[in-house]
Order: structure tokens, then C-alpha cells, then sequence
């Protein structure tokens, strides 16, 4: 074979980093090194993989292309180390998950995922939606669970399960006992919001379709808790997660609105993979748990 995995090694830290410096620091390898790697292995195939700008490294169209056979590569070495070294098959992972999956849901998976005799580690990231979709696209994860609807021709998008939006109010708001909505009741209120770019606020305005330019929004936060907070305080009404508001429906701290009949909040969760990036046995075992919530 005229590659090493080493080499391979620092052409994805090389094209994580575009700096070889903190390539070699991610390897624990010397700048020299890690050079040197990396100049064999597009010596021996007489290609070049980066365009070089000062101590920044770009990836070409060339490297763009092979990066992600080679993170298929390695992935399927690193599990076969596994198999060799006597571990479960099942490796540990870097999962992304937007705010109401990640802070509701993951955690659940997580515990039953590592609870396993070798304690598989499992990274968790928590953003949202368009960060997540990017950090997949990149190969920075290795699986994301996201609750907006995504078009990216690198990634494949998985139904998971049925979710649904819920307009919600503090106990003191008027809203509070009147009986389904009209669309001049939502025009007149004032709304806290999740933000722009999250699953949340995609479904939220899909449904609220024909509305939104006379909706009146005070404030638009990132995190669903400040938003059942600001809500309880009665600054305004919100629209989250079914998920998210069962705890405070049960303890009456929040009441549920009914929408107009014809405003639809339903939607789906989806899990998100890169098309190129190997299915280690791994994310099946995720993605199965994930099933079986």
C-alpha cells in the first residue's frame, strides 16, 4: 500500500484546521512531522490536495473530492481496530441535535447508548438546525438529529418521528381562557420567538403562513427554557415544541392554545447523514434507539 493511515490522518486534520501547525497539535505530532506526512502522500501520487496561502491551507477541488473517501476510510479502520482489540462493534459517536431534540431527547439516547460494558463515549452537540445541517456537511459530525425540513445535495435526510407545535400562554394572559384562536387573535398578541435559522421558527412560520408580516414579535431567543420563562412572566405567548411544554401543562404554569383550525403545526424530526460518509454499526445503534423512544 503507498499511503499510511497516518498520512491519511493529517490530510483530514490539515483540512479541518487548513493549518498545519494545529493539524500536527490535533495529532500529537511535530509541525515537522506532520509536513512531511503530508508531502509524501501527494509526492507518491504526484497530486496536490491544498491550495497553499501563506501558513493557510485550502482545500483544492481535488482534496474536496477525496476527503470523503478518505473519512469512509478510516472510519471502517478504526471500527475494524475495534473488532480486533475484542470491543463492541459499537464505537463512539459525534452527534449533533437542534435545541428541543438535544435538550429533551438526546440525552435519554445518550445514557442508554453508553450503557453498554465498554462505555462507547458520545459527544453531543447542541444548535441549531442550519448549524447542525453544516457541521454534517463538513464531516465534523457524524450524525445530526434536527427538527426543520433541509435540501442539501450531500446530505440524506431520514423521517425519525412525529412532532408538533403548540401556541402556549401564561395562566394571567387574556388568551388564557378563551377557546380556539382566530388569526385576529394572533395577530394581536405579542410573541416570544425562537430565532432565525432554527426547525422551530421554520415550522412556526410555515404555519403561520399569510400572517406573518402582521405578527408582532417582542423578542427572539435561542433557548426554549428563556422562552417558557419569559412567557410564565407574561411578557407574551409563544409557539414550541409539544415536547418541550408537557412538564409545565402538567403543572398549569403554561396553558395551551388552540390554534385556528385551519393553521397546521405539524412536522417531523429527521435524522441527517452525509451520502459519502461510511454507516459505522454505530449510528445504526443510534439511530435505532432513537426509534425506539
Amino acid at each position: 500500500m503507498r499511503y499510511s493511515f497516518r498520512q491519511l490522518e493529517v490530510f483530514l486534520a490539515a483540512a479541518h484546521f487548513q493549518n498545519i501547525t494545529r493539524a500536527a497539535e490535533s495529532l500529537a505530532m511535530s509541525q515537522s512531522a506532520a509536513s512531511s506526512a503530508l508531502k509524501e502522500l501527494e509526492n507518491q501520487f504526484d497530486i496536490q490536495l491544498f491550495d497553499r496561502v501563506g501558513k493557510r491551507l485550502q482545500l483544492n477541488e481535488l482534496g474536496r473530492l477525496y476527503r470523503p473517501k478518505v473519512e469512509a476510510v478510516l472510519a471502517q479502520a478504526t471500527e475494524l481496530e475495534q473488532a480486533f482489540s475484542k470491543h463492541s462493534e459499537v464505537g463512539a459517536l459525534k452527534v449533533g441535535a437542534t435545541l428541543t431534540i438535544g435538550n429533551y431527547l438526546a440525552v435519554g439516547v445518550m445514557a442508554q447508548y453508553m450503557n453498554t460494558p465498554t462505555h462507547p463515549k458520545v459527544s453531543l452537540e447542541v444548535a441549531n438546525t442550519r448549524t447542525i445541517a453544516q457541521r454534517v456537511s463538513d464531516f465534523e459530525l457524524d450524525i445530526g438529529l434536527i427538527e426543520g425540513e433541509l435540501h442539501a445535495s450531500e446530505l440524506e435526510v431520514l423521517p425519525w418521528r412525529d412532532d408538533e407545535l403548540v401556541i402556549f400562554c401564561s395562566p394571567a394572559h387574556p388568551l388564557a381562557s378563551k377557546g380556539t384562536l382566530t388569526d385576529d387573535d394572533l395577530r394581536q398578541a405579542t410573541w416570544i420567538m425562537r430565532e432565525q435559522g432554527s426547525g422551530t421558527r421554520q415550522s412556526f412560520e410555515r404555519g403561520m403562513h399569510g400572517l406573518l408580516s402582521d405578527l408582532n414579535i417582542l423578542l427572539e431567543l435561542e433557548h426554549t427554557e428563556a422562552i417558557k420563562r419569559a412567557v410564565e412572566t407574561n411578557l407574551g405567548i409563544g409557539c414550541l415544541s409539544r415536547v418541550v411544554l408537557e412538564d409545565a401543562f402538567k403543572r398549569g404554569s403554561l396553558i395551551e392554545l388552540t390554534a385556528p383550525e385551519h393553521r397546521h403545526f405539524d412536522r417531523q424530526f429527521y435524522f441527517i447523514l452525509h451520502k459519502q460518509k461510511y454507516r459505522s454499526a454505530g449510528i445504526d445503534a443510534w439511530m435505532e434507539l432513537c426509534r425506539q423512544l
